[in-house]
């Protein structure tokens, strides 16, 4: 069964949760220094918080399946909406790990459809440039906690970039 998915980006990571606490009569399912989630089923909703130096309201919409069938079917409809589609594959993002699509819709606003595999220590990089799908791999070294062996196979490839992934 699928889940709506909405990211808001605050100014007030403190506020907004005591705000979204009390109208969802419940505390985040995850809560981290700059981001904090509900995994609602009344109404069914992933609801998602961060203050990552974004315009303040709607980050992006989306749709959270529970399967790779269902990720391959919203994939499919997505794929003849007539938008360009930036895939990724085992994406860190929000400190978890997913495979994901991208998409904005004609009003510009981004839509993603993603299956989490699990949990991750970081929060991972942000939503990959139109195309740039290659990249979605990188997490910013400046994010990767000092005891993290995320970069060890890419050394090299993280002196150069400043990622690793």
């Amino acid at each position: 069964m699928k889940r709506m998915h909405v990211h808001v980006s605050v100014t007030n990571l403190e506020d907004s949760v005591r705000f979204y606490s009390t109208l969802f009569a419940s505390k985040p399912t995850v809560e981290k220094p700059d981001y904090a989630k509900w995994m609602l089923d009344d109404p069914r909703v992933n609801f998602a918080i961060s203050k990552r130096n974004h315009a303040t309201g709607i980050e992006h919409l989306g749709i959270q399946v529970e399967n790779p069938e269902e990720l391959a079917e919203v994939y499919g409809r997505l794929s003849q909406a007539g938008r360009p589609v930036t895939e990724e594959k085992a994406a860190t993002c929000c400190y978890a790990k997913s495979d994901k699509q991208w998409v904005d819709d004609p009003q510009g606003i981004a839509w993603e459809t993603f299956l989490t595999h699990g949990e991750s220590a970081v929060y991972g990089n942000e939503r990959p440039a139109e195309g740039a799908a290659d990249a979605a791999c990188c997490i910013p070294l400046e994010t990767v906690p000092a005891d993290a062996a995320c970069c060890e196979p890419s050394v090299k490839a993280a002196a150069q970039t400043g990622c690793c992934g």
